[in-house]
């Protein structure tokens, strides 16, 4: 393995572990503050138990979240020395932000679960309603820096150094709404789905549980209708693509040659030798023009418009983006469906097949998540910063970075078993729904 490789590969798999916990960290405080918002509104003790539960659960992943987030923020300097040194300017300001938030996180979530007893109620919960609006304003902050990369603004090149360097035109760059809108909504919707699929599987041992009842009632309330708007916000994003990143677009939709009336493929992988899609696929006509320029004539741009050394690797950014497009289409329908039964039906959890449905989707939106970001990280290869620093030009020149790519692979691996172990217990640990639930 090159070190241009074990660079990336370690990047990559930091990421992946990370932003399943950024995702959670934005979903699951929302969750635990509605949770106490409806027991302060109703004082059912069903919702304390569900605040208190889920405020566990969320110190959990915030733990875990915070040492991977560490790990990323050394990554960066460590192994991207170049980029740092030209880039860290600019996206210094997003990153200093997103710590301040990340700290408000951690003091509001620390008054949120040693609060109980020692602060007022509305004080309470207005901690709680704290953490979850500083884990959104941290995914935003950190999204914008993602957003410069893929359309940097907000600087001027002068004999290889940047100047004139305007922070805030930079975090203020095209790709910012489109791409933040986008991952706020996956990240919501993945963690309902997620705590709705919990719950659903452990109802179907205890099918008079009020407890996961409400919990599922609660968790689809947010996750529903998001996924029925995310694919309205993915067609934003794919139209921003076509406009200024059109090589990625054809990347993932594997066209090859430039056409009017530009179909959809689903299905086929692309081999870059042969200039073609091999294997079973069906072509719907003229969509893909629709969709990207809401003209079915319109023309699109193929990957032979481009040179072969920027084309990004092909197999990898097809198969994830038509992975996030199924999964996302799947969720929409899933959610569509959830909000039929409870508009039409007395008992919407009732049936044989729907809890096994919603337990079934529990990872589907964190898979999204997943082969959302392979999609747009490597399809933005082989640069670093677009069209600015090319990922080669930006690696560390120390060698054997195998090494701390396999001590990392490690350390991930010891994390993700501490987190199967407590979420396990906790989510096996029924609460006792008969339990008296003051304030205290």
């Amino acid at each position: 393995m090159s070190d241009l490789l074990a660079a990336r590969s370690q990047m990559g798999m930091s990421l992946a572990f990370h932003i399943v916990f950024a995702a959670i960290g934005m979903g699951m405080p929302l969750l635990m503050a509605v949770a106490e918002w409806r027991w302060q509104r109703t004082r059912d003790p069903v919702y304390h138990t569900l605040a208190r539960q889920w405020a566990r659960g969320t110190a959990i992943f915030f733990a875990v979240g915070a040492v991977s987030g560490t790990v990323l923020s050394f990554e960066l300097g460590l192994l991207w020395p170049r980029f740092m040194e030209h880039a860290g300017a600019i996206i210094g300001m997003p990153f200093s932000l997103e710590g301040f938030a990340f700290f408000a996180e951690a003091i509001f979530l620390g008054i949120y679960l040693y609060g109980w007893d020692r602060v007022p109620e509305r004080a309470h919960l207005a901690a709680g309603v704290m953490v979850a609006l500083a884990g959104l304003a941290s995914a935003l902050f950190v999204m914008t820096a993602n957003a410069w990369m893929n359309a940097p603004a907000g600087f001027d090149i002068v004999e290889g150094a940047f100047t004139n360097i305007d922070p805030v035109a930079a975090m203020l760059n095209p790709a910012s709404l489109p791409m933040t809108v986008h991952m706020i909504l996956a990240a919501y919707l993945a963690t309902g789905f997620g705590v709705a699929g919990v719950h659903a599987w452990l109802l179907r041992r205890d099918r008079k549980s009020r407890f996961h009842r409400l919990a599922i009632a609660l968790a689809l309330a947010l996750a529903a209708p998001l996924a029925v708007l995310q694919p309205l916000s993915g067609d934003v994003l794919a139209r921003f693509t076509a406009d200024h990143q059109p090589i990625k677009l054809a990347a993932m939709e594997a066209l090859f040659e430039t056409r009017a009336g530009a179909p959809i493929l689903i299905g086929g992988i692309p081999d870059a030798e042969s200039g073609r899609n091999l294997g079973p696929s069906i072509e719907v006509p003229r969509l893909l023009s629709l969709l990207v320029r809401h003209d079915p004539d319109a023309e699109v741009r193929g990957l032979n418009e481009f040179p072969r050394d920027e084309w990004p690797p092909l197999v990898p950014v097809r198969l994830a983006w038509q992975a996030m497009v199924g999964l996302g289409t799947l969720l929409a329908l899933v959610g569509l469906l959830a909000g039929w039964r409870w508009w039409r039906r007395p008992d919407p959890l009732d049936g044989r097949w729907f809890l096994p449905l919603l337990a079934t989707c529990a990872p589907l939106g964190f898979l999204a998540i997943e082969a959302g970001w392979i999609a747009t990280e490597v399809g933005r290869q082989p640069w670093i910063i677009y069209g600015v620093m090319r990922t080669k030009d930006a690696v560390t020149p120390m060698p054997g970075l195998i090494v701390p790519f396999l001590t990392f692979s490690l350390l991930y691996l010891f994390l993700s078993a501490i987190i199967v172990f407590l979420m396990k217990r906790m989510v096996l640990t029924a609460p006792d729904e008969r339990a008296p639930a003051p304030h205290g």
